[in-house]
């Protein structure tokens, strides 16, 4: 009877998944149709921003949690992505970074193509422990280098978590500022400074 009753459970949460998984797909299909229906092109906003791509799809799909070997695939698939500099150097000038970090402007109608957007960063993360407002969706970046080591290594690692987080956790909650264009090459090293620096205001 035991058995039974267990068996039967497990069929009933079987078809509950599969309902709430076909509710999910039936939703997104809605909201995708309402967003396109409301949303209308102007200045660098182009339709096409509301299309996913198959990682965005993913995430969505498995509320942020694909099952482990996806994870995995779509991590290596966006660090093949990742462009480096062609002058092997990923340290830039902190105090840009630093006013970067500060900025929160960028792919909105109204900027002009081209023109260089801002990180946002502290809008997600602590950084320079003299600054009392910033959010925390994002670890505390304060101390970065002086607790991982002003490495060539260390460099390296923060210029890929900058240009694409994705590499690194599927599903991370930061943008891909490198491969979507959002940042400059010469703004990740920037940022890399500010997290890197020994005379930065981070690591002080």
């Amino acid at each position: 009877m035991k058995r039974t009753m267990i068996a039967v459970g497990a069929v009933a949460a079987v078809i509950a998944g599969c309902a709430s998984m076909k509710d999910d797909a039936a939703y997104q299909a809605e909201a995708l149709q309402m967003m396109k229906r409301d949303f209308h092109a102007r200045g660098i906003a182009k339709a096409e921003w509301l299309d996913q791509d198959e990682l965005q799809k993913a995430c969505t799909n498995y509320r942020n949690s694909p099952p482990p070997e996806l994870g995995k695939k779509i991590e290596a698939a966006q660090m093949a992505t990742i462009r480096y500099p062609a002058d092997g150097k990923f340290m830039g000038d902190w105090k840009r970074g630093e006013r970067i970090a500060q900025d929160g402007r960028g792919s909105t109608w109204s900027d002009k193509p081209g023109a260089p957007g801002g990180g946002s960063c502290y809008n997600c993360h602590q950084l320079a422990p003299q600054t009392t407002s910033f959010g925390s969706v994002g670890p505390s970046l304060r101390d970065f280098g002086k607790v991982r080591g002003y490495t060539p290594a260390m460099q390296k690692y923060a210029y890929e978590r900058i240009y694409n987080a994705k590499a690194f956790s599927a599903c991370s909650a930061m943008p891909r500022f490198g491969y979507s264009g959002a940042l400059t090459e010469q703004q990740i090293k920037d940022l890399v400074a500010l997290l890197m620096d020994p005379e930065s205001p981070v690591n002080k």
